[in-house]
């Protein structure tokens, strides 16, 4: 079988535009700053509550401006500037309320804690004119670009099932701030899947989920099991499970689709010995029409979620503000239908299932 050239390598913008980080966690240290160190984007400015955290990235990412407030910021940040909101979703809205007018943002994930907070942000974005994204970037990392590409070039013929499973040990000591978090699992991890099935299969009629704790961890949630209702023939399912701490032989994480043509299957190696990760895979399958047995497919993908899949959605803010393209991946009026989601998830898992009678025949 000869190997299909995919084109899945993210488009950069013509111009970079000016981009100032607010916040300085480990999300911007090891994901937003290399990735767009990578691209050669202009990083004009950093601030942070703890102006010392942000001094320390300026100095190793060479940052020329380093603020105290983000009305500082704002004062002084150049024209077209993106602002890169990577704080705790509980202060989104005051920040967003800082801004000028108009202004381009990308926000970091989740989109508020609550679907109230999701509509507060969507709210604010709408009045303030601002150009928003949320900062879902699993859609644009580059296995998922050649899969979506295969797909929609017809290699697959029409899809049927697309499944996520990750089994994993998740270092959740590595972000003290999410770890403490009442909505743990789905809210700040299966929301990338959440986000990723809808960007392929649009929204699911319903929601049935089940979000559950480890019985030895002091944790809200670190397994959930998601299945979306689109019918009676597409078949989507979430399996997640954070707690599998028994060496890396049997740790999973992958992407998989299937089609009527085809099938994809996408090892995302960042999630397993997270942070150091191993390799991604990604495989296609195309079914002859001689009736030969299918065979599987290796192809070489450059770059990797991270850092490579923070360049596609920053790049892709960029791109749409400068009039390049004409739809914005992720934007906050697309990515609410996610919380909503999320929030159908959590409230079918609240309810449980079916129950059942077992009551003796006969």
């Amino acid at each position: 079988m000869d190997m299909i050239d995919i084109q899945y390598k993210t488009i950069l913008p013509k111009t970079s535009l000016p981009i100032v980080i607010i916040g300085a966690g480990g999300i911007v240290k090891d994901a937003h700053l290399p990735a767009y160190r990578k691209a050669g984007f202009n990083v004009h400015g950093i601030v942070n509550r703890t102006k010392s955290k942000a001094e320390m990235l300026a100095q190793e990412f060479d940052i020329p401006h380093v603020y105290d407030t983000v009305e500082d910021a704002v004062l002084n940040a150049p024209a077209e500037t993106i602002y890169d909101i990577t704080i705790m979703p509980n202060k989104f809205i005051e920040t967003l309320e800082a801004l000028p007018d108009g202004a381009a943002v990308l926000i970091q994930k989740p989109m508020g804690d609550y679907y109230p907070e999701s509509k507060a942000i969507l709210e604010v974005c709408q009045r303030k004119g601002l150009v928003a994204a949320i900062n879902c970037q699993l859609r644009q990392a580059p296995f998922v670009n050649a899969a979506r590409w295969l797909i929609e070039q017809g290699h697959m013929g029409e899809l049927y099932d697309m499944e996520v499973r990750v089994n994993v040990h998740t270092p959740w000591q590595l972000f003290p701030h999410v770890m403490v978090h009442p909505r743990l699992e789905i809210l700040y991890h299966s929301v990338h899947y959440i986000d990723l099935i809808r960007s392929f299969l649009g929204n699911p009629q319903s929601v049935y989920a089940k979000t559950l704790k480890h019985p030895t961890k002091d944790l809200s949630s670190s397994r959930t099991t998601l299945l979306f209702d689109y019918g009676d023939t597409l078949h989507a399912v979430v399996n997640t499970n954070h707690d599998h701490d028994f060496g890396p032989r049997h740790q999973e994480s992958y992407i998989k689709w299937e089609g009527t043509k085809g099938a994809i299957k996408a090892t995302m190696g960042l999630l397993q010995d997270y942070p150091h990760g191993v390799p991604d895979v990604f495989e296609y399958c195309i079914k002859p029409e001689d009736g030969r047995t299918p065979e599987w497919v290796k192809y070489p993908i450059e770059g990797t979620w991270f850092p490579d899949a923070f360049i596609g959605s920053m790049g892709s803010l960029m791109r749409y503000k400068l009039g390049e393209i004409d739809i914005l991946p992720a934007a906050v009026e697309d990515v609410i239908d996610t919380m909503g989601v999320v929030e159908a998830a959590y409230q079918s898992s609240e309810a449980g299932g079916q129950p059942i009678d077992y009551r003796k025949q006969g």
